[in-house]
């Protein structure tokens, strides 16, 4: 049997209940949502700590998370861009040793959204305000605070950027 409802009909609810009640309709579990338990800030970086028999790490998205094994099973989590993947250790033979869901949430310092039509521009204030590189800042913002950043970080090394 097909429920038909429109959900802001006022009866929606009712006749939703009632298919249930009547066994009629199953309950519609929401999907499954499996909980992150690593959490890391973009741009920054987490410790974890995995058995020392890691041979291979598995990132499932790689543009949301990186990670990379140091001696001893210490392993570093950077948050690179928004959501959540997972990550799956694997010894020598294949055999999975730990599998971590990691979620990469936004800026933990203060920030300043400034929102000029369709375009956004971040700002890090802490405790001053300066252009902060954000996912979602408008192109030419973006790509402008980029330019500076990369050549900032050229003459901090005191090598010529390409061009």
């Amino acid at each position: 049997m097909v429920l038909f409802c429109i959900d802001r009909a006022p009866t929606c609810g009712a006749l939703r209940a009632l298919a249930v009640a009547l066994g009629v309709l199953p309950l519609a579990a929401p999907a499954t949502v499996v909980a992150a338990d690593i959490m890391v800030s973009i741009d920054e970086a987490k410790l974890i700590k995995l058995p020392e028999r890691v041979a291979t790490l598995v990132i499932s998205n790689p543009s949301i998370a990186d990670a990379s094994v140091q001696s001893g099973g210490v392993t570093v989590i950077t948050g690179k861009g928004y959501g959540a993947t997972n990550i799956i250790a694997l010894d020598r033979s294949g055999a999975v040793l730990a599998e971590h869901v990691v979620e990469v949430r936004g800026p933990r310092d203060d920030v300043v959204v400034v929102y000029r039509g369709g375009s956004r521009q971040t700002y890090s204030c802490t405790p001053q305000c300066e252009p902060r590189i954000t996912l979602g800042d408008g192109k030419a913002y973006f790509d402008d605070t980029m330019a500076q950043s990369t050549a900032r970080n050229f003459q901090a090394q005191g090598v010529a950027p390409a061009k």
